[in-house]
């Protein structure tokens, strides 16, 4: 009786041992599939990330931060964010009451003032304006002068017409 227990029992550890043998193979193979998945997913990520990161170079090409020609300008001013203070000088603008005074058009919901600031180099900065319902964008010239005093000269601008 002893013996048949112990055959029964190698019997079916033999059966269980087959079963996970099997099933652990079909394991195996499957996550492979994933993986192969994963990383072929991956390179597409890859391939992505590295097309963005040349999109945004060429977007910063028209840039004072990465133009050390126009920077070389500002050497002797020791300041640590020459666009930044250009930018916040000009925001400045906007603080006078009604319109802002480099935008030549008048509000039509309410005063015009400016919204984005691209410092393009050491002379021209493209500006976005808006009214709330208007838009439209200047051209602007700029002298930072040694005192950090700036001069800010209108060069072209445009009103975009509302469209339905």
């Amino acid at each position: 009786m002893k013996s048949k227990i112990f055959l029964y029992l190698f019997i079916f550890m033999s059966l269980i041992c087959l079963y996970l043998f099997v099933s652990s193979g079909k394991m195996v193979d499957a996550n492979m599939e994933k993986i192969g998945k994963l990383e072929a997913e991956i390179e597409l990520l890859k391939d992505s990330v590295q097309k963005s990161t040349v999109k945004v170079m060429d977007m910063q090409y028209f840039s004072l931060e990465n133009n050390d020609d126009a920077l070389a300008y500002y050497d002797h001013l020791n300041l640590d964010n020459i666009a930044g203070y250009i930018s916040d000088k000009l925001l400045e603008t906007n603080e006078h009451k009604g319109d802002n005074p480099l935008i030549p058009y008048e509000g039509m919901q309410n005063d015009f003032k400016i919204n984005k600031i691209k410092v393009l180099n050491h002379k021209w900065i493209l500006t976005d304006f808006s009214d709330g319902k208007y838009w439209g964008e200047l051209l602007i010239k700029y002298e930072l002068k040694d005192d950090l005093g700036i001069d800010f000269t209108l060069i072209d601008h445009l009103l975009y017409t509302q469209s339905n």
